[in-house]
């Protein structure tokens, strides 16, 4: 499949140390291409701690150069641009041959954390756009560098988002929007597709060669584990995505679009599209406007999750003794990703271990939550803070008309009912060895996040970056970044969302 077009006129030397392993793969991974040079560009959004990560210099990040290069605009010395193939199952269909259409991977940069692959999101038309444009718009582009940089500092295992570029041209998808491009950043954007497509075209060769290149370069100790070295790969890609799956779940994250070839081998969240943090708990909740069966709603994405690493097993399955090693490698995703989610939801309660009752006590929480639409995020800081206001007397509790523990019980209609769940709390709360409500409450405030990007937030950033102001979108990066702070000035960040929030529609275009 590999054909290379002529390189732009202009190259640049970023003073980075390119290895670009993927490439040495062999023709049948990818289409060597260059990206589309877009007009006009300009500077919408930047990580620095990103540029820190690949080693560029902060000053030079603002300077004409580095726009021209993360637009696409130039080549870049010792870098080796392609777009890969792969395959994957969609909304739960087998979708054939996919592939990066709208994303092209520069290479993998050496860094002091390990390598880096840096690759452009909608830098133009590649074999595999189909029917698409190869473009992205300014407000995914928006969407998706926030969020990564967002869920980075979150604690969750994300793709990371060095910039965002701008450009007047004109791109199509329910109106017209303006393009841009935002570069991307992981050890590697590898997906359960990638397998997939090899397995079913009957490429056994490279699927082993690429199962290899995975265990060899993430995955070492596969290698000399007992039986098979692929089921071990899977056993290892299971419980990584039943440990990422749990920390979405707890702060509620809900994807939107997990197909498999929106997967990450590594355990990553990847591919910002149509993602939402939850307003008011739904369990049931569908962020994507586009899932009409509601296949990805939050509160399925755990089996999901494990839908698709079944998937994968069946990719691996010629690279087996016999299905039951893959059958045996998917079986402690049952255990760890429940185990996951419950340890960090005891840690959003301020209890330090796991023990009997805790499930039930945290179920019956969210049965209270979903019943009364409480919000999330502001539950869990509110919880945070209330917590030194606990008595340990039987009579008191989140009962008595304190501010902390009003500002709690204010956000639920059956108050009795909540009353009644906290004082099995306060009581599991006091039955920790050396219980200290303020240590406590420092660890849940470290653990329950006073900022996530919801979407009204994300969405006025957006409108503003469309009339050409960029403050809003920095203000709020800011304070993403730093998502378990108290920032003086930024309330407005951590408040309730508007009644207009409940009318955005996110859908697979976005």
């Amino acid at each position: 499949m590999s054909s290379e077009i002529d390189a732009p006129a202009a190259t640049l030397d970023l003073g980075l140390n390119w290895h670009n392993r993927f490439a040495q793969l062999g023709e049948a991974f990818f289409t060597r291409l260059h990206p589309t040079p877009l007009p006009a560009p300009q500077w919408v959004g930047a990580s620095l701690a990103v540029a820190d990560l690949l080693g560029l210099d902060r000053a030079w990040m603002n300077s004409p150069e580095a726009l021209e290069a993360f637009t696409g605009n130039c080549a870049i010395a010792g870098s080796e641009p392609l777009a890969s193939v792969y395959s994957g199952h969609q909304f739960g269909h087998w979708a054939g041959q996919l592939g990066d259409g709208r994303a092209i991977l520069l290479g993998e940069v050496g860094t002091a954390s390990g390598p880096q692959e840096v690759q452009l999101k909608g830098a133009g038309l590649t074999p595999y756009s189909r029917m698409g444009d190869g473009r992205a718009v300014l407000r995914s582009s928006i969407r998706e560098f926030l969020c990564s940089e967002a869920m980075h500092a979150l604690g969750i295992p994300t793709s990371r988002a060095l910039c965002v570029t701008g450009s007047p041209a004109p791109v199509r998808r329910e109106t017209i929007e303006t393009a841009a491009v935002v570069t991307r950043v992981a050890p590697s954007f590898i997906r359960f597709g990638h397998f997939e497509h090899f397995s079913h075209t009957g490429q056994h060769e490279q699927l082993r060669t690429l199962a290899d290149f995975v265990i060899d370069s993430f995955y070492p100790a596969c290698r000399d584990a007992p039986g098979s070295p692929y089921a071990a790969l899977l056993e290892a890609v299971s419980a990584r995505t039943a440990e990422m799956v749990a920390q979405w779940q707890s702060v509620g994250f809900c994807h939107g679009v997990m197909n498999t070839d929106n997967m990450s081998v590594l355990g990553l969240t990847i591919d910002y599209g149509p993602f939402q943090f939850l307003d008011a708990f739904n369990p049931g909740h569908i962020c994507n406007h586009s899932d009409t069966g509601g296949r990805y709603a939050y509160n399925r994405q755990p089996n999901i999750a494990y839908w698709n690493l079944f998937a994968l097993g069946q990719a691996l399955l010629p690279l087996m003794d016999d299905q039951q090693q893959a059958l045996d490698a998917l079986e402690p995703y049952k255990a760890i990703m429940p185990a996951a989610l419950q340890r960090r939801m005891n840690a959003k309660l301020g209890l330090v271990e796991v023990e009997d009752g805790d499930a039930e006590l945290t179920e019956d929480l969210m049965k209270l939550m979903a019943q009364d639409a409480v919000d999330f995020t502001i539950f869990w800081r509110r919880l945070s803070h209330a917590v030194t206001s606990v008595r340990a007397e039987p009579d008191e509790g989140l009962r008595q008309a304190q501010p902390g523990r009003e500002a709690v019980r204010d956000l639920f209609l059956q108050r009795e009912a909540f009353d009644a769940w906290a004082a099995r709390w306060r009581e599991r709360l006091f039955a920790q060895p050396g219980f200290d409500a303020t240590t406590t409450q420092a660890r849940m405030l470290r653990t329950n996040p006073q900022v996530v990007l919801r979407n009204h937030l994300g969405e006025i950033a957006i409108q503003r970056a469309r009339e050409g102001d960029f403050s809003e979108l920095a203000r709020l990066q800011n304070a993403l970044e730093r998502p378990f702070e108290a920032l003086p000035g930024q309330d407005d960040l951590a408040a309730f969302p508007p009644e207009w929030a409940g009318q955005i529609e996110i859908s697979c275009s976005s």
